[in-house]
């Protein structure tokens, strides 16, 4: 680990319409974490991976991606969108868009070629998804749709993984494929965030989680702050939830 934090975030405010979504959010991300965000519908969970991926603009405050702005880094940084933000009609392969991965590196201009191929199927592979390599994406199912999008932020080969809700929609077998090759990733010190609405399996599946709602409420280790206060705090109800001891 070094001594810059992955994600640095200070005095954030994020306003839709005048009316703050996020308002002054002061937030360090270690590096090698693995850190659900969580917090109710309106939280600003998904305004918050936005903003550090520049693609909301805030109106006050600075994120520095290991110390630096996200324009200078963001070969570093990988993204898995939430899955009702893609148009799942568009005309392409599950390798194609694996291999889309492979642009920030290439740049625009250059196209992908023999290297770049045999990362995107060999992240296929990793992801359980080679078999489909010439479906068309619009033939998934939810669950094949999200582990290609997954594989595509793989073949990055990133420092840091942003993921908006990556287990929305899929079944057992896929979160647990999912969690594990996340937990892959914290293994090989990637720093993952992610956006996370199941509280039961937060103990489980992070070692970190950040709670949200608006304001941040609270960050740091599962063991030391999921609790039923910060639960409480967040969710604006006396939560009770069991937690792993």
């Amino acid at each position: 680990m070094t001594n810059v934090s992955a994600i640095q975030i200070d005095d954030l405010t994020v306003a839709y319409d005048y009316k703050p979504v996020l308002w002054d959010i002061d937030l360090s991300v270690p590096e090698g974490v693995l850190m659900a965000i969580v917090g109710p519908n309106g939280a600003g969970k998904s305004t918050l991976i936005k903003a550090i991926l520049g693609i909301i603009k805030p109106i006050a405050g600075t994120i520095s991606i290991y110390g630096k702005s996200y324009t200078d880094q963001r070969k570093l940084v990988a993204y898995v969108p939430q899955k009702g933000s893609v148009d799942w009609d568009f005309p392409t392969t599950a390798l194609d868009v694996v291999m889309m991965g492979t642009y920030g590196s290439l740049g625009w201009i250059k196209r992908p070629g023999k290297n770049e191929k045999k990362a995107a199927l060999e992240a296929l592979e990793k992801v359980g998804m080679l078999s489909f390599k010439k479906r068309q994406i619009s033939q998934l199912s939810g669950g094949q749709q999200q582990r290609v999008f997954l594989a595509r932020a793989l073949v990055q080969n990133a420092s840091i993984y942003l993921m908006d809700e990556p287990f929305q929609g899929v079944d057992a077998t896929t979160e647990i494929a999912i969690i594990n090759i996340l937990k892959e990733l914290r293994k090989a010190g990637k720093t993952v965030v992610v956006v996370h609405h199941d509280l039961q399996t937060v103990p489980e599946y992070f070692d970190w989680v950040t709670f949200l709602n608006v304001k941040k409420i609270a960050t740091g280790p599962v063991k030391d702050i999921f609790n039923d206060d910060n639960l409480t705090k967040t969710y604006g109800i006396n939560y009770k939830v069991a937690v792993n001891k």
